[in-house]
């Protein structure tokens, strides 16, 4: 019982310490502006976007994040959030929340 505990505990560390190290290196590579999150969106080809972190809560993008989270899981291909749809529903989205924000 205390070798698996032991085991546990040890696993936890070294996922926290690996999830440190990419999130350190996402931000040091990554030039989004605070209050903003890097997006990836398209068919295909798909492009980076940076929004602001409030369109995560409204209820459209939301269920955008569900669609991604049914697609990729939480292993997206490009390394951050990969939002399942094509850039110009996208570009739609966003600037339908930009003008209602």
């Amino acid at each position: 019982m205390g070798i698996q505990l032991m085991g546990i505990a040890h696993a936890k560390q070294k996922l926290r310490r690996n999830l440190s190290a990419k999130i350190a290196s996402v931000l040091a590579t990554s030039n989004v502006p605070r209050g903003h999150i890097a997006v990836y969106a398209g068919e295909g080809y798909r492009k980076r976007f940076v929004i602001p972190i409030a369109f995560l809560n409204h209820p459209l993008f939301q269920e955008l994040l569900n669609r991604a989270e049914e697609e990729f899981g939480f292993d997206h291909p490009m390394g951050g959030i990969t939002i399942p749809c094509s850039e110009e529903c996208f570009v739609s989205l966003t600037s339908f929340l930009s003008s209602i924000s």
